[in-house]
């Protein structure tokens, strides 16, 4: 086993940290990650596993992330190791993008063959708070009946620590804080289908699954003009925050859309956008979906999937136009998980079919998309 060295107080206690709601709820605890004060949006994810690959998805870009299973940190964290391709072998992007993990009780101890440091270790490296002995189950509990919430994490005594300004969460453009600055191609190859990704926060293991379909991937900026280059497929990539503050994504895809022909797939941010383009609207919902246990049935059959899920808005299935409609369901609340064109080749989903970590029961729709043009 490895231990931890987590920071302590001269008295040897471990660092006062507390969590303070807008409503002005308190939940205290004890710090074992970097120690600054932080704020945003307070979430709450149900998965019993994958905190490496969640604390890395671009989709958690300003906030602050809660893990309702009691028990994190056991397993530690694997190596930041990079593949030929440039990208990292077990992480979903390049640093961590929550600003703050919340759990119940973090394990001083891991045990596991591809641990290569404690969790609370790699918090401190990268400069990312972690507080532990929270009542996580509370917490949970008070998002689910309010809605999302906005916080600020600060040390040692509440009432005298710095605090940190809570910023507007709905006014900032997280995808283009997220978001690739240049044009990166993956898989060149002269005679290889090419698929333009756009990129609005894209996990790492979205760009394995085309790669593993050898395709060349040209990853382009969220507001970059595509339709001057060549290619076959189109892909929207998920993404943080709120899909009304990329509006020239939603420019761009409306462009491409002339073309009726052009297949289209987008996951997440990109099932939202991909509506929006299309003339539907999107809405925030109370307290989102963050798991990798959401069941989700197939329009028009009785196929249901377990999904993995990270976001915080859904497509209003009511503002469908007569051309689209629903692909997929979410079966605990009713809301979209998919929508596809009646007629022409566009489709997505709300769910993570990479699922990077989660289950993989619907990794099928990457063939679904890769088919539509290498057939």
């Amino acid at each position: 086993m490895n231990k931890t060295n987590n920071k302590t107080t001269e008295n040897g206690e471990a660092t006062q940290a507390t969590l303070i709601l807008s409503d002005g709820s308190r939940f205290c605890g004890t710090s074992f990650g970097y120690e600054k004060p932080v704020a945003g949006e307070v979430v709450f994810n149900t998965a019993m596993n994958g905190y490496p690959e969640s604390l890395t998805d671009p989709s958690y870009a300003g906030q602050l992330m809660t893990l309702t299973y009691p028990l994190i940190g056991n397993y530690g964290v694997p190596p930041f190791t990079i593949e030929k391709n440039g990208l990292p072998h077990f992480m979903e992007s390049e640093k961590i993008h929550a600003e703050a993990i919340i759990v119940c009780d973090y394990s001083k101890e891991y045990s596991h063959w591809n641990a290569v440091e404690s969790l609370a270790s790699w918090l401190k490296r990268e400069q990312v708070p972690g507080i532990t002995g929270i009542d996580t189950r509370a917490l949970t509990k008070k998002l689910r009946e309010q809605g999302v919430m906005m916080g600020r994490i600060v040390f040692g005594d509440p009432d005298k620590a710095e605090q940190v300004e809570i910023p507007d969460y709905s006014t900032i453009n997280y995808v283009d804080c997220v978001s690739c600055k240049e044009v990166i191609r993956y898989n060149e190859g002269k005679d290889k289908k090419k698929v333009v990704l756009v990129d609005c926060g894209v996990k790492d293991n979205i760009i394995r699954c085309l790669l593993k379909r050898d395709v060349e991937v040209i990853r382009v900026p969220w507001d970059y003009d595509y339709n001057v280059l060549e290619f076959d497929g189109l892909f929207i990539s998920n993404g943080p925050g709120d899909p009304n503050n990329c509006s020239d994504a939603v420019k761009n895809l409306r462009k491409a859309m002339s073309n009726e022909k052009l297949p289209i797939f987008g996951i997440c941010m990109g099932n939202q956008l991909l509506a929006v383009a299309g003339g539907a609207k999107v809405y925030k919902l109370k307290y989102g979906h963050r798991s990798h246990n959401q069941p989700v049935r197939q329009v028009g059959t009785e196929r249901c999937f377990i999904t993995s899920q990270n976001h915080g808005f859904a497509v209003d299935n009511n503002t469908l136009n007569n051309d689209w409609e629903p692909l997929f369901i979410n079966m605990n609340d009713g809301s979209n998980e998919g929508i596809r064109h009646k007629h022409n080749p566009w489709f997505s989903a709300q769910f993570h079919p990479e699922a990077a970590s989660g289950p993989t029961d619907t990794e099928f729709l990457f063939d679904k998309f890769i088919n539509l043009f290498k057939a």
